[in-house]
């Protein structure tokens, strides 16, 4: 196994680890910090991986379907987690993880068809801006500036989960058209 995919495993195996601090009730708020800096590893190795498998060409087919199924795993968990201390709406969680789930099956139709779809500029903001919204309501600081900036960015995200859908569907609409009739 190359690093790319040791890295991708390791991301996997620290969300556990990432769930149970941001669940548990540790004394003096110190399981909210860890559970932050799991975050923020898992997501650099999120960064890391796919830079080092790009530039010495170690892309496999593991990385290929791994990579972004532990993107997925770590951000829907960390979401599921806000929603469940109620610092993220439950509505709002539903509306990212939904469009998680319909480009995956937008991504596993196209499969089928020989089809790649890459990710877009767009989608790539998305995810810059759901890490950081996740981060921010992680920290969870008390003060009036930082909630003002926490809630712009809760917005942003959430707007550009809604566009980033919206342009991926357009984008690749023929991978829904059946020419078998």
């Amino acid at each position: 196994m190359n690093l790319p995919n040791k890295l991708t495993v390791l991301r996997v195996l620290m969300i556990p680890f990432f769930v149970f601090f941001m669940l548990k009730d540790i004394p003096e708020g110190y399981g909210k910090w860890v559970a932050l800096a799991i975050f923020v590893v898992a997501s650099l190795t999120d960064m890391l991986d796919g830079k080092i498998a790009r530039k010495y060409n170690l892309v496999t087919n593991f990385g290929k379907f791994m990579d972004p199924l532990a993107d997925k795993l770590l951000v829907c968990s960390a979401l599921i987690c806000l929603a469940a201390s109620g610092a993220l709406a439950a509505w709002m969680v539903i509306i990212i993880i939904s469009r998680e789930f319909i480009i995956s099956g937008f991504r596993l139709i196209a499969s089928d068809n020989g089809v790649v779809i890459a990710a877009s500029y767009l989608g790539k903001f998305k995810t810059v801006f759901q890490m950081a919204m996740i981060i921010l309501l992680i920290a969870d600081i008390k003060n009036d500036y930082y909630e003002i900036v926490t809630g712009t960015v809760v917005a942003i995200a959430l707007v550009l989960t809604i566009l980033s859908l919206i342009d991926y569907i357009y984008k690749n609409r023929n991978v829904l058209r059946n020419d078998d009739h």
